[in-house]
């Protein structure tokens, strides 16, 4: 976590929420914060330089001010910000080649209302070399402050298949987890084999649905057991729930503080995209999303 935390910022009240999350992440990290902001492109062949200059001007002060309030905010934090050229999405995944977090609003200032993710947002989270955090809005309770369960304590949210368990989604879970000293909620999803499928029968016995979730619940504790050594002081709540794998994460992680997914990389996987598991949830999940990338 020594790499600097990047966060989009283009003046909308969701990458100004943004920025403030990536703030606090930055100060647990003890890191460094970027705030970078990409002119919006204009129009036509032909852009006069003083079209293009204002745009800058304007993009710095919103910079500026950006800055100003976040040092208010937190005075130990060192910020500094960053303009780019091109598309924001392009110039997003440059700056993050450096980044050891990328934090974006949901939504920007384009796009319309009922919209749940904008296009940038998207986009990055599914090309970006380092994980992405999407944050939706700000908190209901007060700026900068973080969702909380009932009880009110801070809790992470992880999807977990034990089965092809994803070092750097677990490693990701943990820490952070970890950072806040929240409760980590460990969902795995699981579907009846193959052979609950018969000619014969139209239902399941519900003492082979018990044993199929027993086995589920086993491959998921042997799964977990060397990050818990490695993170001792996180304490893990499983949920084994025979659900679709977006809807088992979706229901986890209500009210939570941050839920953690992965997507794969690599040359069998399709470029810049994301799986249908984590677009589902990037377009639902009420809590800010971390997309970690990994190459399993």
């Amino acid at each position: 976590m020594s790499h600097l935390v990047l966060a989009g910022v283009d003046g909308s009240e969701r990458s100004l929420a943004a920025a403030d999350w990536a703030a606090r992440e930055a100060m647990r990290r003890g890191v460094p914060l970027c705030l970078v902001h990409a002119s919006p492109t204009l129009p036509g062949d032909s852009v006069p330089v003083q079209a293009v200059e204002t745009l800058h001007h304007v993009g710095e002060r919103m910079l500026q001010r950006a800055i100003a309030d976040l040092n208010a905010r937190y005075p130990d934090l060192q910020v500094q910000g960053e303009q780019t050229g091109g598309a924001p999405a392009v110039g997003l995944l440059a700056a993050a080649r450096s980044a050891g977090l990328l934090v974006v609003g949901a939504r920007g200032a384009g796009g319309f209302d009922g919209l749940a993710v904008g296009s940038v947002a998207l986009r990055v989270a599914a090309a970006a070399s380092c994980p992405v955090v999407l944050v939706r809005e700000r908190s209901v309770r007060g700026f900068g402050d973080g969702m909380r369960v009932a009880d009110g304590s801070a809790q992470v949210v992880a999807g977990f298949d034990a089965h092809r368990p994803v070092d750097e989604v677990a490693d990701f879970a943990f820490a952070a987890a970890e950072a806040r000293g929240a409760l980590l909620r460990v969902a795995q999803a699981w579907a009846f084999p193959a052979e609950a499928v018969s000619s014969r029968t139209l239902f399941v016995a519900g003492e082979d649905r018990a044993t199929w979730e027993d086995q589920e619940v086993l491959y998921l504790s042997d799964a977990l057991r060397a990050w818990q050594e490695k993170y001792p002081e996180v304490t893990v709540r499983t949920d084994v729930v025979l659900l679709h794998p977006a809807l088992a994460l979706l229901n986890a992680s209500e009210g939570a503080d941050l839920l953690v997914v992965g997507r794969r990389t690599g040359s069998q996987t399709a470029e810049g995209r994301v799986g249908p598991v984590t677009h589902a949830v990037l377009h639902h999940s009420r809590c800010p999303v971390v997309v970690v990338p990994h190459g399993g």
